[in-house]
């Protein structure tokens, strides 16, 4: 057996087609799934990292390079050279070309020009004015790509006639239709902006434009050349502050050097948006290095050389880089441990099959042993025999991966199929070399009960214990974020190893637990008047050795289950929790000023509310003698008292802050522990909105309160108030399934409605989070799917003994019920302690790693507060289930097994010298 001979293959292949069959659909779905995974997780990383930046808007995103004006100590005509399209598009190029990878430019967003810095007062008395006596202020702006980026209006777009200079008397312009519509500008108007040493500058409207994509980078990184804003100047004690309108107006690039002859002080920019293809999450920190380089490093030393020495660049990008790089970073552990968790079991079932088809082909392989195979042959055509089947069922599920993820890396889907593959392949031939690297004619006895663990498996087991020890003692102490200083890569996959390793410990030890009960079982069993119970005793005790391997996959399927589950119900109680605690209840109808006087009841009367707390609150109190500003509630004590108890919001009995029967004596107040701070429990005032002061005294300290959302706020009885402070403002509704629509017309336009279901459904606002819940769900329940297709494997394998023994006890008198029992009652031993044993390690792996974990990263998005604490907990509903599920599928294959065999006929069975 010096080669592997194809015959041979060919031959065993056709012996046992359905087992091929079985092992390439195994393989197929395994790969499928194992190079889906890493292809989704790029999708929605960068699904998430996309959508930061488009929620962060391009006037924070986009690069905007600045230069000053050419100095004053060059040439005129050079000055104006500098500014003219030629001379700036040529350096936008090398702009362009100074922006490295992985970072790129969106040419069809990006553009450059020159614009004013300063606005211009204007006087031209038919624009608008919204005070008198301010004039409005316009910024002069030459910007490229005015054409592909807008539609006329009205009129036709702006154009220069002859050579610009900076002495040119009249120049074109255009402005969009927002620009004037608020500043009554109109195709035809001439604005006069003030001019240095010379008569104004007169800029002729030629054209009104409307924007094609006004949200894009092109309008959207500098709104006011989209957008007039409104400037309030605010003057103390004032209700109606002056006013003035900002405008630009928009010139063709070839009128760019006209701006040096104005008061506004011309600068040249160049302005780059992001392309959103070019964003991706596993290239965070080259995107970061890149920008950084813009911003003050090689790149912008490069782009200095090619503008000016004094270039600048603006942008909030790496901000934004550096908040998903912290949600990221939050949520990439979590989903490590469930892909781990995933991984294992499917690793266990494909280890699992390649020794079950080993150990039903012991005797053929002995044989060939005995008649002089030798081990590294006989292994050479194993995995000859396997490989055939496995490379092209991975290869296949490779393709369906990819077709089904198209967006991803390629590479790690490649390096997921393969490894699937290379453990298929080597399964049976290592397991077969194991098992048969001595030629034996009859091997040894099996029997759970009877076999004694060598010292080789207890020092492995003892190893693994220790490497589990140290797994959750790490995550427990740094968390699955954390990175303590001499921490690294391998360290984080310990800690995403941890929740498998402490199934796997307890799998391990429930192995050498098991023989116990079945020994002290065995002798009552046997005094019993049945036959049943001590038969199926005594078939479970002779169970082989190897046989137990499903409990392993069983224990590891259901810890990650539990774990998942646990880690799922977390995240939805923290969102809960969350969002009460920004609503206060389950709805809040909240304005600035007052309420009208009848919609209280209106409220009461929408469907489905119940109960309805009416509050006063100003925001604008000050307290104590520093005049620190504090958020006040005035309340009914009583009603207010049971929302805060039945919302779990800062209990407290009502009693405690009534108003004193002394109208002198201060009101007591419940505070938050910062204003709590700062007064202590004297009395001190607080000066409330209307000009009035009240004298309060802390009685009560809670964390949070229904009727402010943030820290910093005072609860008083409203009682105590003004008649103009008590005035209702807020309303905090509850009540089962609150119609939104109903509550909503009730209200009508005299406030906003906020409920805390739609607040608690806003919170998965990132692809990232919603991914990685999808993947999270999705790694337990493939993992418990193997679970199950290991538990099948192993009851398939022993199904042909079972069916043996039943034809043979029929024959003794053994009815269809009792056969029935005598199968159930033979699975429920490993099953009742897989099921058990999965719970119980479910639960104490949840509870050693919950202070390692906190759920806030993957529950909330950044604007969201945490209420309490977001750690993990065990989830009883999530410990229940898988484990009921894994004994009622075992008693479920059991009792149709032996339905199956009562209907079949017993002469084959019953044959002598057919192996079993």
């Amino acid at each position: 057996m010096r080669s592997v001979a194809p015959a041979w293959v060919r031959t065993r292949l056709r012996t046992a087609p359905g087992a091929a069959a079985a092992l390439a659909l195994l393989v197929a779905l395994t790969a499928c799934l194992a190079a889906a995974f890493p292809r989704a997780l790029d999708r929605y990383e960068d699904g998430g990292l996309v959508r930061a930046v488009e929620q962060a808007g391009p006037k924070r995103t986009s690069l905007l390079l600045s230069a000053p004006p050419p100095g004053l100590q060059l040439p005129q005509q050079k000055r104006e050279q500098a500014l003219r399209p030629g001379t700036m598009g040529r350096q936008y190029a090398e702009v362009l070309e100074a922006v490295r990878r992985p970072l790129a430019a969106d040419p069809g967003q990006s553009a450059y020009g020159v614009t004013t810095r300063e606005s211009i007062a204007v006087h031209d008395p038919w624009l608008a004015r919204p005070s008198r006596r301010l004039p409005p202020q316009v910024h002069l702006v030459a910007r490229s790509g005015l054409a592909e980026h807008s539609s006329v209006r009205a009129g036709r777009l702006p154009r220069a006639s002859g050579e610009v200079t900076a002495r040119t008397a009249e120049v074109e312009a255009a402005v969009t239709a927002e620009t004037a519509e608020k500043m009554r500008i109109e195709v035809g108007s001439v604005v006069h902006v003030p001019a240095v040493s010379r008569p104004p500058l007169a800029v002729r409207v030629t054209g009104i434009l409307t924007p094609r994509e006004p949200d894009g980078a092109y309008w959207a990184t500098q709104p006011l050349i989209r957008t007039p804003d409104l400037i309030r100047i605010r003057m103390p004690d004032d209700p109606d502050p002056p006013k003035y309108w900002v405008g630009s107006l928009l010139l063709p690039p070839e009128a760019a050097p006209a701006l040096l002859g104005t008061t506004g002080y011309a600068v040249r920019y160049w302005q780059l948006a992001p392309a959103p293809g070019a964003l991706h999450a596993h290239e965070l920190d080259g995107l970061e290095s890149a920008v950084a380089s813009l911003e003050s490093g090689p790149d912008l030393g490069r782009i200095r050389e090619a503008t000016d020495p004094n270039t600048q660049t603006s942008t909030d990008l790496d901000e934004v880089l550096l908040s998903y790089g912290l949600l990221r970073s939050g949520i990439a552990p979590l989903v490590a441990v469930a892909a781990v968790g995933g991984a294992t079991v499917a690793a266990v079932v494909l280890l699992m099959a390649g020794g079950l088809a080993a150990d039903r082909r012991r005797a053929e392989f002995a044989l060939l042993r005995a008649r002089g195979a030798s081990l590294r042959g006989l292994t050479g055509r194993l995995c000859a025999e396997t490989a055939v089947v496995a490379v092209p069922a991975g290869a296949l599920g490779l393709a369906v991966a990819l077709l089904a993820v198209p967006e991803g890396r390629l590479l790690p889907a490649v390096v997921a199929a393969g490894a699937v593959t290379v453990v298929a392949c080597a399964a049976l031939p290592l397991r077969a070399a194991f098992a048969h690297r001595t030629v034996r004619v009859h091997g040894p006895r099996q029997d759970t009960v009877s076999v004694r663990p060598s010292r080789r498996r207890t020092v492995a087991e003892l190893t693994l214990l220790v490497i589990a020890a140290g797994a959750v003692e790490a995550l427990r102490r740094r968390g699955v974020s954390g990175s303590p200083e001499g921490a690294g890569a391998s360290g984080d996959q310990l800690v995403s190893l941890a929740p498998v390793l402490v199934g796997v410990i307890a799998a391990l030890v429930l192995v050498r637990l098991y023989p116990w009960p079945l020994r002290l079982l065995t002798r009552p069993a046997g005094r019993l008047r049945g036959a049943v119970g001590h038969l199926a005793l005594a078939r479970a005790a002779r169970t082989s050795a190897p046989a137990v391997l499903p409990l392993l996959a069983l224990l590891t399927a259901l810890t990650t289950a539990a774990f998942g589950g646990s880690v799922l119900a977390g995240v939805a109680d923290t969102r809960d929790r969350a969002a009460l605690g920004a609503i206060g209840a389950d709805a809040r109808v909240g304005a600035d000023g007052p309420l009208p006087a009848g919609l209280p009841e209106r409220v009461r009367r929408a469907p489905g509310v119940q109960e309805v707390t009416e509050v006063s609150l100003d925001h604008q109190a000050e307290a104590g003698d520093d005049l620190a500003r504090v958020s006040l509630a005035g309340v009914d004590p009583a009603g207010y008292a049971a929302l805060a108890g039945r919302t779990g919001l800062g209990a407290f009995p009502g009693e405690r802050l009534r108003r004193p029967a002394d109208a002198r004596a201060p009101l007591p107040a419940l505070a938050s522990p910062s204003v709590a701070d700062r007064h202590g429990t004297r009395p001190f005032p607080v000066r409330l909105d209307d000009g009035t002061t009240v004298t309060v005294r802390i009685a009560l300290v809670r964390d949070r309160t229904p009727a402010v959302p943030g820290p910093g706020f005072l609860v008083v009885d409203r009682a105590g108030l003004t008649e103009k402070t008590a005035r209702t403002t807020t309303l905090l509704v509850t009540g089962d399934r609150l119609d939104a629509d109903a509550l909503r017309r009730a209200v009508g336009r005299s406030a906003p409605v906020d409920l805390r279901s739609e607040e608690r459904a806003a919170y998965v606002d990132s692809p990232l989070q919603s991914g990685a819940e999808t993947l999270y769900a999705g790694a337990v329940a493939a993992g418990a799917g193997y679970a199950v297709l290991a538990l099948l494997l192993a009851l398939l394998r022993a199904a042909p003994e079972r069916a043996a023994l039943l034809a043979r006890l029929r024959t003794m008198g053994l009815t269809r019920a009792q056969g029935r029992r005598l199968l159930v009652l033979e699975s429920l031993p490993q099953a009742l302690l897989a099921a058990a044993g999965g719970a119980l390690t479910g639960w104490a792996a949840v509870r050693l790693l919950a202070p390692g974990i906190d759920l806030t990263a993957l529950a909330l998005p950044p604007r969201a507060t945490a209420v309490g604490e977001s750690t993990l907990r065990a989830d009883p509903l999530s410990l229940a289930l898988p484990a009921v599920a894994a004994l009622l599928l075992v008693v479920g294959i059991a009792v149709g097994q032996a339905w199956w065999t009562g209907r079949r006929s017993s002469v084959q069975e019953l044959r002598a010298g057919d192996a079993r």
